[in-house]
């Protein structure tokens, strides 16, 4: 995925496609096997309350998350009071808040209309909150033995059914919200060996029941789901929340009870998005094999014929150097392409910290892909992603060092203390702000300050010092040599017309690189704003390395372009060409809020728009990057060829 030879186009894609089939095979069960006696407690952990899509209305209305023990909703309590679970640092970087709860589940014990808790009254106040929330159609989520419990649903197009994680708080009949104060759990066991059973799937149905009343300590009286349970914003209410529990013996072994999770909306549209990216890397991969291939082997041999002989032999007016120069006016460039390019600085630390976040990805992608970040691992991911792009501090220091060094920097200083600093510390600083807008709100997915200063910690402790070695070592190796000497008088660059101006090149290469990505983009946004599972690594994987390939092939094109025009600029124009499919990622973002999306508070706009920017900002720079060292490559391979005076 990361090999600087490119084989055959063909090759490649055939080499991807063959991958694709296996990933079915992955992403299962990562977590041991717990067997359970018949009658022994089954643990059912609650998590935070998060918005989605409903049947009623398919867009998103908020992107907060609230504690499951946020005071207006009124759930019930452990009597020895809410205990938090353990989590990974990535767990608690997306939100989620597990805890204890209240509900008794019996291994093979089927119960019926159990009380959770006393009855509980809610305010008017607490009423307008949660029905808000209804309307917004909020979603509970519970764990019992790692698998979340969730809803069943029929996908509209095969009609086949599949457990879509988590369930509704309530549901919006007409005008009126209902609350949901009775859940009917079913759980799917399988018999492992004899007295030794495991769970295997977890459905829950919810139901609103006025007339509920509590009994005694776990008993009370259900009442009808023809009488539901509405919450006045003008009066106290009083509500009491039951449960019944059901257990269904399934021929569902545990090493494949992800299966009915991990559902695949059209996956038709996954391959077609596959073909389309591949297509478009078989025609630009042609499109340079071409130029490399014809026009710059003849170019070549042109230019080193004619230096085979005295220019006063073709007359006086050098005419066949002027046919040359008409031919291609790169070789003209020759004491001006390895000049070092303005803010040298400011471009050596963008490409370290992309080598870093390249190599961060790839590794991830491939481990993903492996099976080692299973979804039963909550938070594996995140927390991978992190400790990676740490570890790699070494990579981005040392290729900011060496870039820096080949550009003849000489503010050595001030590259070994930006590379660590600068782009990480932009990313939390705003991350931090926008922290700031859900800890306002009083959602649960605000990370708390001891998580902030762990990060910080793990930053200083583990990717500054690592960067800075890095950067040690690569100030400590010799310079690259160039083909080339450069001039010391700059030579004057013609004006450029048409698609060879900065912002026409930009906007013609960077849909490329975008385009092999943008179907998988829309479903890890759908991920992220709609808290779904997302294991489709396989196509993510096939993404990843057509995007690099449309990346450095277009931005190898259009670096050759405007060398041919005699502009030697191509440092920061191919960093720039390559970067430009960032914008159409936050142009699909914005498309992606008109279409599914319809947030009720300006506050939930900001947090969209401040991480959809900075998800845009590390694309920049990765896609950027990419095109950088390809070009750099590139130029220094065709400028070898030739002999030069």
């Amino acid at each position: 995925m990361r090999t600087v030879d490119m084989p055959s186009s063909g090759a490649v894609l055939a080499l991807l496609l063959a991958l694709a089939p296996s990933t079915s095979a992955f992403y299962f069960p990562g977590v041991a096997p717990t067997s359970y006696k018949p009658g022994e407690t089954v643990p059912l952990y609650v998590n935070h309350l998060t918005p989605a899509d409903s049947q009623n209305d398919p867009k998103l209305r908020s992107v907060f998350s609230f504690d499951y023990y946020h005071p207006p909703f009124h759930f019930c309590p452990p009597e020895e009071g809410p205990r938090y679970i353990r989590e990974s640092l990535g767990s608690i970087l997306f939100g989620d808040r597990i805890q204890t709860s209240p509900f008794q589940l019996k291994m093979i014990k089927n119960e019926t209309c159990k009380a959770v808790c006393r009855e509980q009254t809610f305010s008017n106040r607490d009423a307008v909150f949660v029905n808000n929330r209804i309307y917004q159609g909020y979603d509970l989520n519970w764990l019992v033995d790692g698998l979340p419990a969730a809803q069943l649903l029929k996908d509209p197009d095969s009609d086949q059914p599949f457990y879509s994680p988590g369930f509704a708080l309530g549901r919006v009949d007409g005008n009126t919200a209902v609350l949901n104060n009775h859940y009917n759990i079913v759980i799917d066991y399988h018999e492992a060996s004899k007295d030794n059973y495991r769970v295997v799937g977890v459905l829950v149905e919810p139901y609103s029941m006025k007339d509920s009343k509590f009994v005694d300590v776990g008993r009370a009286e259900c009442g009808s789901a023809e009488n539901p349970a509405v919450l006045a914003e003008d009066e106290d209410t009083t509500l009491t929340y039951t449960y019944s529990v059901y257990w269904i013996k399934s021929p569902t072994p545990f090493a494949t009870r992800w299966d009915k999770y991990l559902h695949v909306y059209d996956p038709k549209i996954h391959w077609f998005s596959l073909v389309n990216s591949a297509v478009i890397v078989t025609f630009l991969i042609g499109m340079v094999s071409t130029i490399l291939v014809k026009t710059l082997r003849k170019d070549i041999a042109r230019y080193n014929r004619l230096d085979q002989f005295a220019l006063e032999d073709f007359g006086a007016n050098g005419s066949a150097e002027d046919g040359v120069a008409e031919d291609s006016g790169w070789k003209l460039v020759h004491g001006d392409v390895f000049r070092p390019p303005k803010n040298p600085l400011f471009l050596s630390i963008m490409l370290g910290n992309g080598a870093q976040i390249f190599m961060m990805a790839g590794l991830t992608i491939a481990f993903a892909l492996l099976g080692f970040l299973s979804p039963s691992s909550r938070g594996a991911l995140s927390t991978v992603i992190i400790i990676f792009y740490m570890i790699f501090g070494f990579i981005g220091g040392y290729v900011s060092s060496r870039v820096y060094k080949f550009f003849h920097g000489e503010s050595w200083k001030l590259c070994f203390f930006y590379t660590p600093v600068a782009l990480p510390g932009l990313v939390f600083a705003s991350f931090f702000l926008l922290n700031l807008f859900v800890w306002g709100r009083g959602a649960s997915g605000a990370v708390p300050f001891t998580t902030m200063l762990i990060l910080v910690i793990i930053w200083f402790i583990i990717s500054v010092p690592l960067s800075l070695a890095g950067s040690w070592v690569g100030f400590k190796q010799p310079v690259i040599d160039t083909p080339t000497r450069t001039n010391q008088i700059p030579r004057q660059i013609p004006p450029a017309g048409g698609y060879l101006r900065p912002l026409p090149s930009m906007a013609l290469a960077g849909v490329l690189p975008f385009g092999a990505i943008f179907v998988e983009l829309y479903f890890i946004m759908n991920s992220i704003w709609f808290s779904k599972v997302y294991y489709m690594f396989g196509f993510l994987f096939i993404c990843y390395g057509l995007m690099i390939m449309t990346s450095a092939a277009v931005t190898v094109l259009m670096i050759y372009f405007l060398l041919c025009a005699e502009n030697y600029h191509w440092q920061w124009r191919s960093f720039c060409t390559a970067g430009a499919s960032a914008f159409y990622v936050f142009a699909s973002a914005l498309l992606y809020w008109v279409k599914d999306v319809s947030f009720g508070s300006w506050t939930s706009g900001v947090l969209y728009l401040g991480y959809s920017l900075l998800l845009s900002l590390l694309f920049f720079v990765l896609t950027g990057t990419i095109g950088f060292f390809a070009s750099w490559m590139f130029v220094i391979k065709i400028y070898r060829s030739i002999k030069v005076d």
